[in-house]
């Protein structure tokens, strides 16, 4: 089993030592996993959210001290990047100053608007919520387009705290789902949904068969904060890729892309 999405403290909504998630990952007898966390966002500073700028060369070599200390485990540097319209070059910039396994490119804003944060909650009092998944979607969408991520992440994020629009979304994710494709990006099978008000994985389970009808290849993640949220209800996430039709699971090595069976698991 693999787990491509794992935060540290630094992104200051996470909480345990690297190495704890880690020896979490062996007891359950992982065969990879993968850091990914929060690059530092270009349009705000908040501790709450990323690590800091002057943070990223530790956070690199905390993962290459890991690699000497867990031999027994392949451990991935990855990043978890936000998409951010207007900041793409700076994005890729930074991108480029370091040298990743794999990056996670995700939506956290609308306009600046962090709908994924409790804190915000009130905000989608202010939205239609079919138009505020339609914009969801379209910058989902764009940041495929940009070419500058390895792996989509929480594809239907937007649903987090149970807001859903009575019409048929399937038009908007279809649309995305393309993007993806031709971006030859991947999209997570992320289990956190489980653990927030949505109830569900991301992305839900009509949205993944589409994912496999357009032949975009997944990764599995657990997005985990803690350390004992590592490869949390896999399980699961391994049974809805084989539902969905997937019988392989992407990983990678210098944003290489390789696949590996889910049988295996």
């Amino acid at each position: 089993m693999i787990d491509y999405h794992i935060h540290t403290a630094r992104c200051g909504h996470a909480s345990g030592k690297m190495f704890d998630y880690v020896a979490r990952a062996c007891e359950l007898s992982l065969r990879e996993i993968g850091f990914a966390d929060h690059l530092p966002l270009l349009f705000k500073q908040d501790p709450t959210l990323t690590m800091r700028i002057d943070q990223l060369g530790e956070y690199i070599q905390a993962v290459e001290d890991l690699k000497k200390e867990f031999p027994e485990i392949a451990i991935k540097a990855g990043i978890e990047a936000d998409y951010l319209p207007g900041y793409e070059e700076e994005t890729a910039r930074l991108l480029k100053s370091y040298d990743f396994d794999f990056v996670i490119g995700s939506v956290h804003f609308i306009d600046g608007w962090g709908f994924d944060d409790s804190r915000y909650i009130d905000g989608y009092k202010d939205w239609d919520i079919y138009k505020l998944y339609t914009r969801y979607f379209g910058l989902v969408a764009d940041a495929a387009k940009t070419g500058l991520f390895d792996v989509i992440g929480h594809l239907d994020l937007i649903k987090k705290y149970n807001f859903r629009p009575e019409a048929d979304i399937t038009p908007l994710v279809r649309d995305t789902v393309g993007a993806v494709k031709d971006a030859g990006a991947c999209v997570e099978i992320n289990t956190a949904g489980l653990r927030k008000p949505a109830g569900e994985m991301y992305p839900s389970a009509d949205i993944l068969r589409l994912c496999f009808e357009s032949d975009v290849p997944i990764t599995l993640g657990s997005d985990a904060h803690k350390p004992e949220e590592v490869g949390k209800d896999f399980d699961l996430a391994i049974s809805a890729a084989k539902d969905a039709g997937y019988d392989r699971v992407a990983v990678f090595n210098k944003r290489v892309p390789q696949y590996i069976s889910l049988d295996i698991f």
